[in-house]
């Protein structure tokens, strides 16, 4: 363990300690961490320390992460339950939790039954860390107040991402856009995971100011979307935008949105036109039958390939995180793509931190977040991903039904189409996995899961309350000492 890691395991604990401190204390300081907690994920690498680095690796996490995200997520956790905002209940049981628990088990089981295990390990803390994320959320957002902070947040993280994407193209001219996070097709899964956000933070209710911000995030993402030129991404964009925009709006005419729809066209027909050349180059780059042709190196069809290659050999996959690992030495060669063995790395690379140019000697991540899930946990771990995918569909499929009672709704919808984007761009990416786009995912599945737990409560008949509450008074009767 080198000297960096020493001092941060002293620090943390003091960070964490310090923090719950702080944020147990005042209300104002908690709304600011959140503030950070929504804002700041897309730029969690930039102060982070890597425990057990092994940049060498070609798979989806290198080491243990650990940043100030995450002490500002378990900060805001502790304190929430331990001192809850007036007249909000402490804890509850946030949706989907469970499912996220059992998928954790089985990535514990995942590395128990597979070698090497360090891989899986790196791995699975980040999916810890995602579930810290996801409660913190749920636990602290109990109403209008807090959605607006999380709201606010995203947009000035799409704000920040937009402005470096036009920085990119304008003054660095880089063919494609990539924000802070490090290739263009993470930046386009992360606009559309958010942007849905944007739209319907628009539609809503908030104050007027935080609207017409949320309308300059919107362009701003549009152009940065265009701007990385992700063959799958751009389509996926318009579509959950375009989906957002229809359920989340309301369908009276007026000036204004006719003026800011006018402004929209104009502004999105000058950038496409400017960019016409570079996209059409793009998509003409290989077809959808290029890409599923399993013979070709390295396309998405090579993937399903090596995983139908993998479930033959090993039904229960080859371990977390361990895609590269065995492709590399062992299934490559099957399907006739062979690559270097990570067990010929002479040992003294082993033993250090600093990067090495051979990741085209390892294979890729599969270009497939299905794919890779089920090559590496095998039928089960694919199981319980696909029934946890499910839930958090079908909990954001209930705000696809407005609620005039339930305005915060209108934020519940907009999160459906935040799911439906990281899902369909997860058909040809892994970057689901990618720490800023994992952790900021779950933070808004835990604005979810609180909006899903309000939902059900106001869903509850005013007669089924009454009852309620006259069967907890007799109760009271009963138990009280004057009764006896």
């Amino acid at each position: 363990m080198e000297t960096k890691d020493i001092i941060g395991l002293a620090l943390i604990p003091i960070g964490i300690l310090g923090g719950i401190g702080v944020l147990c204390c005042s209300q104002k300081l908690r709304d600011i961490a959140f503030f950070m907690l929504s804002a700041c994920t897309v730029i969690t690498d930039r102060l982070d320390i890597n425990f057990f680095s092994r940049q060498w690796y070609r798979g989806t996490t290198r080491g243990i992460e650990f940043s100030f995200i995450d002490i500002l997520a378990i900060s805001l956790l502790a304190s929430t339950i331990l001192i809850p905002r007036n007249g909000s209940r402490r804890i509850f049981w946030p949706a989907s939790l469970g499912f996220m628990l059992a998928y954790l088990a089985w990535q514990c089981c995942s590395i128990a039954i597979s070698d090497p295990k360090l891989f899986g390990i790196f791995e699975m803390s980040k999916t810890i860390r995602a579930i810290i994320v996801f409660v913190a959320a749920a636990f602290y957002i109990r109403g209008e107040r807090e959605l607006r902070i999380l709201v606010f947040g995203i947009c000035c993280a799409v704000f920040l991402e937009g402005m470096l994407s036009l920085k990119h193209r304008l003054i660095l001219h880089v063919d494609r856009a990539t924000g802070t996070l490090d290739h263009a097709n993470s930046l386009s899964m992360f606009l559309c995971m958010t942007t849905p956000l944007v739209v319907a933070s628009i539609n809503s209710k908030f104050p007027t100011w935080q609207r017409w911000f949320g309308y300059c995030c919107l362009g701003l993402a549009t152009i940065a979307s265009i701007l990385t030129i992700s063959r799958a991404g751009i389509p996926i964009f318009a579509v959950v935008v375009l989906g957002s925009t229809l359920f989340c709006m309301t369908w009276k005419i007026t000036p204004q949105k006719v003026g800011v729809t006018l402004v929209a066209c104009m502004g999105l027909a000058a950038v496409l036109a400017v960019q016409w050349n570079t996209l059409a180059e793009r998509f003409k780059e290989a077809g959808l039958d290029q890409e599923l042709d399993g013979g070709k190196f390295e396309n998405r069809g090579q993937y399903f390939r090596l995983a139908r290659v993998i479930l033959e050999d090993k039904p229960m996959g080859v371990g977390l995180n361990n895609w590269s690992y065995h492709v590399s030495k062992t299934y490559g060669t099957k399907i006739g793509s062979p690559y270097e063995d990570y067990d010929d790395i002479p040992q003294w690379v082993l033993k250090t931190s600093e990067i090495f140019d051979w990741s085209a000697k390892y294979a890729p991540p599969a270009h497939n977040l299905g794919v890779i899930t089920i090559g590496e946990m095998g039928i089960p771990g694919a199981v319980l991903f696909g029934l946890l995918w499910l839930r958090w569909f079908s909990m954001g499929a209930k705000f696809l039904k407005r609620m005039p009672s339930f305005p915060a709704s209108v934020i519940g919808t907009g999160l459906f189409f935040c799911i439906c984007g990281i899902f369909l761009q997860s058909l040809t990416e892994w970057v689901y996995r990618q720490t800023a786009i994992l952790l900021t995912f779950h933070l808004l599945l835990g604005a979810l899961a609180s909006l899903y737990y309000a939902r059900r409560q106001m869903a509850v008949p005013a007669a089924e309350k009454t009852v309620r509450k006259e069967k907890t008074k007799a109760a009271h009767h009963v138990l009280s000492p004057a009764a006896s």
